[in-house]
């Protein structure tokens, strides 16, 4: 039996999945598709703020 930990498990896959995150979703959304994209992005916060998800949320949609 494989163990999975309950944060990868449920770790929202897109943009509309995510939750209390709206100023961070609407500012990456529109860059995506107005493809205005920085060469970087800093993700900063605290542990468990979803800078991670965040990041590889936006990974995948490039």
């Amino acid at each position: 039996m494989s163990y999975l930990v309950l944060a990868r498990k449920y770790r929202p896959r897109n943009f509309a999945e995510l939750v209390g995150q709206e100023h961070v979703v609407q500012a990456l959304s529109n860059a995506l598709t107005q493809q205005r994209l920085h060469h970087a992005y800093l993700f900063t916060g605290t542990r468990g703020v979803g800078k991670t998800t965040v990041s590889r949320i936006l990974a995948k949609s490039l």
